[in-house]
């Protein structure tokens, strides 16, 4: 038996049918006071192109720069490519992912891995047998 998420008790659909005030809500105190406070220009446009997406039925990611951006409801479901820096990662945003932001999804550093020393990298390389 699969099992429906549920956000604070609500489903997915309720909380899209919801408005942004009682969603907001709902959230935890740090997202909440940043949605209170009002959006950046940039966070205002990455909304705009996502009800835009919806409403046109586009499947191509949305590219954006909003780390910062709050999941909201009415974007489960689409691919945002968010920017960690060097490139763009596309996220598929689940329902599981309300209520978090984009740049929790877009690792900004890589895991270092290290590689073996090559011939004049150290004096004791000159020991280390080449293959």
């Amino acid at each position: 038996m699969v099992r429906e998420f549920a956000y604070k008790g609500y489903t997915v659909e309720q909380l899209q049918k919801m408005s942004m005030d009682e969603f907001i809500k709902l959230l935890p105190s740090r997202r909440r006071r940043t949605l209170k406070r009002g959006m950046t220009d940039a966070q205002r446009k990455l909304l705009e192109r996502v009800r835009k997406y919806k409403r046109l039925g586009v499947s191509k990611p949305i590219r954006t720069h909003a780390r910062e951006m709050v999941i909201l409801p009415e974007m489960v479901g689409l691919t945002v490519a968010v920017h960690n820096g060097k490139e763009f990662v596309p996220v598929e945003i689940v329902p599981e992912m309300i209520g978090h932001r984009l740049g929790e999804f877009a690792i900004t550093n890589k895991r270092v891995v290290h590689g073996r020393p090559g011939v004049g990298a150290t004096k004791s390389s000159m020991y280390v047998p080449l293959k």
